[in-house]
């Protein structure tokens, strides 16, 4: 059986039948995208550590760039309940308290690199951003004779060419795995719930060194969470420097 197709009807089947072609291909191509695309190759900080079937540790980290009064409340607070942590402090605030910035290394507690100027790192060239980094290095350095390892962004926010910058400086970008939000005025109370609740082990967990109500809800939470078992650590202590991997949720796990 045949079928006579006309001049216009044979125009119409050749038509559809590129446009199928090239959908056929778009699909092809959208599909196989799809995969090469799907495995991130984003560059991510540490927010927690793989500590299973180690000792139940937790990380208390406190950032400082605005006011200092509290900062040895903090370390004293810490002291008492034979806890360590780490101070992310900014350039400007190293300036302006450089006792304090020598007291936190003097107590024992790490301190990590903030940035120079508390600015949003991935909006910076590279030659900005290595100057944010390295100064903040050389200014620890010069008062408390070790220069930071772990780096944490302004706002949190990172880029892989910050990522990039701090693995050529043979550092450690960190972030954190709970956010007190004591930033924000909260109770006492209020941070509590945010911190213990949540707690486990390998968690990098985020204060403000001047915040309201830090030196009130800090004494709390360690009660509480000592009671429950945990160790508080640096940074230097958890977070591996080399022979690690990091997982899509930023979770590092450290090479057996």
């Amino acid at each position: 059986m045949f079928i006579t197709i006309g001049k216009k009807n044979i125009v119409t089947v050749i038509a559809i039948a590129l446009v199928a072609v090239i959908l056929i291909s778009a699909l092809a191509v959208t599909s196989t995208a799809s995969v090469f695309f799907g495995k991130s190759s984003r560059k991510i900080p540490v927010y927690g550590v793989d500590t299973a079937g180690e000792e139940k540790v937790i990380a208390l980290t406190f950032d400082a760039a605005w006011g200092a009064d509290k900062t040895q409340g903090i370390i004293d607070i810490m002291n008492e309940n034979e806890a360590k942590g780490t101070f992310f402090l900014v350039g400007f605030w190293i300036d302006k308290f450089e006792a304090e910035t020598k007291a936190i290394a003097k107590a024992g507690f790490d301190i990590g690199n903030h940035s120079r100027n508390h600015l949003n790192m991935p909006k910076l060239s590279d030659g900005e951003i290595r100057a944010e980094i390295e100064y903040v290095n050389d200014r620890v350095k010069e008062l408390t004779g070790t220069s930071p390892t772990y780096f944490r962004a302004p706002f949190g926010d990172y880029s892989d060419r910050l990522m990039s910058a701090l693995e050529e400086m043979d550092m450690v970008g960190v972030q954190w795995s709970i956010d007190s939000l004591d930033w924000k005025g909260l109770s006492a109370k209020e941070i509590y719930d945010r911190v213990v609740p949540k707690a486990k082990s390998g968690d990098i967990v985020l204060f403000h060194n001047n915040s309201d109500h830090v030196l009130d809800a800090l004494p709390m939470i360690l009660s509480a969470l000592k009671a429950q078992g945990f160790r508080f650590v640096t940074l230097s202590e958890l977070v591996a420097t080399e022979g690690y991997t990091i997982d899509n949720n930023g979770i590092q796990h450290k090479a057996a």
